[in-house]
């Protein structure tokens, strides 16, 4: 079960106005073909997301790389933030509108086509703690020489134990 719900959902609430987002009303895409690839990107680093988007062969991912790409922007412009640090927080797709057609079928009968469209959502958000680089500490240094002296020696010792033994074979 999820731990904090009520503290969580109020932290949203209050940070929903101050972060970045796009929005692609009445798409002509099924919602279940967009969450597909939704949930590739979910969590993903801005441009990490992106080069994940322009590699994956599904039709979706050319309309959200363009609201992706929309959502940066809307950061950069509007609230000046470094696409860099930014990251998918939230993405979804909604149902829009169905256009029902029809399609004629023998004896006088027909069958329905459903062309569905979708309202697609993308959230970004910049991340709390940004991951950096912690310095090598000179103990860590040392254990990794050790143990490649300690490589090293066993490496010696089966060189010289198969040379005994080949000499002993002549």
């Amino acid at each position: 079960m999820a731990k904090r719900m009520k503290e969580k959902a109020l932290a949203r609430k209050e940070n929903a106005d101050r972060r970045p987002q796009a929005t692609a009303k009445y798409v002509r895409i099924s919602p279940s073909k967009v969450k597909i690839v939704l949930d590739i990107i979910r969590g993903k680093d801005y441009n990490e997301a992106m080069a994940i988007l322009q590699g994956t062969p599904k039709a979706a991912s050319e309309i959200l790389v363009k609201i992706l790409a929309s959502a940066g922007a809307n950061a950069e412009n509007n609230l000046n933030m470094s696409k860099s640090d930014l990251y998918v927080a939230e993405c979804y797709a909604n149902s829009g509108p169905t256009y029902k057609r029809w399609w004629p079928r023998s004896h006088g009968s027909a069958d329905t086509i459903l062309k569905r469209t979708s309202h697609i959502t993308i959230i970004l958000d910049e991340r709390a703690n940004p991951v950096v680089a912690r310095p090598v500490k000179k103990a860590e240094v040392s254990t990794s020489v050790d143990v490649n002296a300690e490589a090293k020696e066993e490496v010696k010792a089966e060189a010289a134990a198969s040379k005994s033994v080949e000499g002993g074979e002549k």
